[in-house]
């Protein structure tokens, strides 16, 4: 294969790549954007998937439930890190993270819950006229306001339909976690969710939101919002999660013989909602926040596994590891991603080495690689052969300035979804104006520098262009990343821009490796 096509072909891929992978999220808006929510003040009661009468099946019928929308609070948990309410139907009304790297942008403190969405901790039951009954009828908490401190704290909540009463006991921990003991007064068939995904991100970022379920053999599924189909089951689960990018809502069970029989549930626009089949004893553990991930870990390391990576998720964790490690050491996730960035560089340099030095031969073989074309432009084969003979003659590889950018493409893929959902850059500084290493830079002064390294990266890179409009589409590239990186988080926009300068460092050394390689040969 000539050089000239690799280009050509080299060139189309990266475009092509740049506009499937950085466009999507600009051409296709998250579901964040496109939801139609019921207004809280709604009188209208919405068509709901509720499971059916069997609690043996988790299939569900559509049936028309009365769900109140909002109801008044009945109990509040306070800690220094959050407010929780529980409304008069016994479940999680609202979350509000207190944490100043969680306030909005007027300043406000964080609301988890979307007010018109299913609550956490909302019971369903087989029974529609029960279940019709319980919607209209409230519980009593035995504590209205609790202050949580190093210890756990208790609610008690009661509800008394006509033939049967529920009680449910709640633990809430410091950290977001609980303990809720579901108890029935008879045997009776219900179901427990915890509640529509959280809402809290507005960003346009490609990043996934929906249910998240992990199973006894450490399967994870995730279906997306806009992917439920119908209703779904799922036996023997371990955990399950409604997340959007940085929060979740889940259910977990510390205890390894109890496994969770799940319902995913087809909402409006086609969104999961998660039911857990309950039983006259349910005991369940739980947490709802952010999806830190040491947090997470020192609840239940498994935990760890509802912070969604995607496709890439074999390399994503342990990116995320060894940041997380370096961070540990310099104290700023900035420069953790810095030297994360040298360290990818020191691990690819013989690779690097080896291609850059190829790119150079390429370079000076040029000339005779187009006297061969010209000469045997009638004869394609043997064209071929005699570009073959050169590359072999004069020890050229023409993939191997290609493969130390492949290599580039999954690394960059696995740090966009690492840098892209790590809840630990939320309000994380660096240096100077950049405060926050999860939006995009208020002056757009790293994408444009990212830009300008990228060209002059570009201008100092050899290159055996002998088509004008390859040259021309490969100069206009940093422009188009520099217009796509713009609206990127900081933190990802850093990693780019320090690899644009390592490899201009990279190239000046093998540049320089490279004449005095010439001048040597040169003498002899």
């Amino acid at each position: 294969m000539e050089q000239s096509d690799l280009n050509k072909r080299l060139l189309i891929a990266l475009v092509l790549s740049a506009f499937v992978f950085i466009g999507y999220s600009y051409i296709m808006p998250t579901s964040v954007a496109t939801e139609k929510t019921i207004q809280p003040n709604s009188n209208k009661a919405p068509l709901v998937q509720s499971p059916t009468n069997t609690p043996a099946q988790s299939s569900a019928n559509t049936v028309a439930v009365p769900v109140v929308q909002n109801g008044k609070i009945i109990s509040t948990i306070k800690s220094k890190s959050e407010i929780i309410t529980i409304d008069e139907f016994g479940r999680i009304a609202q979350v509000t993270l207190l944490d100043k790297k969680y306030e909005q942008e007027d300043g406000t403190p964080l609301p988890l819950l979307n007010p018109a969405e299913t609550k956490p901790l909302e019971l369903r039951f087989a029974d529609t006229t029960l279940n019709s009954e319980a919607f209209k009828t409230p519980y009593s908490a035995d504590r209205a306001n609790i202050e949580l401190d190093s210890t756990s704290q208790t609610v008690i909540l009661t509800q008394k339909l006509a033939t049967i009463t529920i009680t449910k006991t709640i633990s809430f921990n410091q950290n977001g976690s609980y303990k809720i003991g579901v108890k029935t007064s008879s045997p009776i068939n219900y179901f427990i969710t915890p509640g529509y995904r959280t809402f809290a991100d507005k960003t346009q970022y490609m990043v996934a939101q929906g249910a998240l379920i992990v199973d006894s053999d450490d399967i994870i599924t995730t279906i997306e919002d806009g992917d439920a189909a119908g209703s779904e089951s799922f036996k023997n689960a371990k955990i399950v999660s409604a997340f959007d990018r940085y929060y979740t809502s889940l259910f977990y069970s510390s205890n390894p013989k109890q496994l969770l029989q799940i319902s995913i549930m087809q909402e409006k626009n086609d969104n999961p909602l998660i039911f857990v089949q309950g039983s006259s004893d349910l005991q369940l553990d739980g947490y709802i926040g952010a999806k830190e991930y040491n947090k997470l870990k020192s609840i239940n390391p498994e935990l760890t596994n509802v912070i969604e990576y995607g496709w890439f998720t074999f390399l994503a964790k342990p990116f995320f590891k060894v940041i997380s490690w370096i961070h540990d050491y310099v104290g700023n996730w900035g420069w953790a991603i810095v030297l994360f960035t040298i360290l990818v560089k020191i691990i690819l340099f013989p690779l690097s080495y080896k291609g850059m030095l190829s790119m150079q031969k390429l370079k000076d073989l040029a000339p005779k690689m187009k006297d061969i074309k010209e000469k045997y432009k009638g004869d394609s084969a043997k064209m071929n052969m005699k570009m073959m003979e050169l590359y072999k003659n004069h020890g050229a590889n023409p993939l191997g300035g290609c493969l130390p950018l492949l290599l580039q493409i999954p690394i960059f893929f696995a740090l966009y979804r690492v840098l892209l959902n790590a809840d630990e850059l939320q309000g994380a500084e660096w240096i100077l104006w950049i405060n926050n290493l999860a939006v995009m830079d208020p002056y757009w002064v790293l994408p444009i520098l990212m830009g300008i390294t990228m060209y002059y990266q570009q201008k100092i890179t050899p290159s055996n262009f002998t088509d004008p409009l390859q040259e021309k589409i490969f100069k206009f590239f940093p422009v188009l990343m520099t217009v796509f990186f713009i609206s990127f988080p900081a933190g990802l926009v850093l990693y780019w821009l320090t690899n644009n300068i390592l490899t201009i460092a990279q190239q000046y050394y093998i540049n320089k490796v490279y004449d005095k390689h010439k001048a040597l040969n040169a003498h002899k």
